[in-house]
């Protein structure tokens, strides 16, 4: 399966959603979560923070770029980079040294970074919708399948 389609009607069913994304964390290292302002994106990041048990506090790294949680078992990486410059930004930041590692990163507008990130596992696109949201998950490799599969 490489896509999976859902529904999305509150905050709580988007933290929902995130928190499912979490169980298959360990195999999958990189999601891009795409979406307008406001669509939801830091939130499916917090339930998917949730979901590998962190309970403080998650804000969008939009000011410094990337906010890393080490948490039992997996360093997971944030990334928003609504508000990069350059794509060389990435460079300077370590971008190929966080992708390299053994954690997990979320990367928020992808889009921005150019060609400097490689394909994602799964990558999420969030559209407000009347009363809600569509989000789309779409697999890019072996894992991300696996994943996906697994919220159908």
């Amino acid at each position: 399966m490489n896509r999976v389609a859902r529904y999305v009607a509150t905050e709580a069913d988007m933290e929902a959603l995130g928190t499912g994304l979490a169980r298959c964390l360990r195999t999958v290292r990189l999601i891009y979560v795409h979406g307008a302002l406001g669509a939801g994106k830091t939130t499916l990041v917090r339930g998917m923070l949730r979901g590998l048990g962190y309970t403080g506090a998650v804000k969008s790294p939009t000011f410094t770029l990337v906010e890393p949680y080490a948490l039992e078992g997996v360093t997971f990486y944030h990334f928003d980079l609504y508000r990069l410059n350059d794509p060389e930004e990435l460079e300077h930041i370590g971008v190929r040294d966080y992708l390299a590692g053994q954690g997990v990163c979320v990367v928020e507008w992808a889009e921005r970074a150019r060609d400097l990130l490689p394909a994602p596992d799964v990558a999420v696109m969030i559209e407000s919708v009347q009363t809600g949201r569509d989000v789309t998950l779409t697999a890019h490799t072996e894992a991300g399948r696996a994943c996906i599969a697994g919220l159908a």
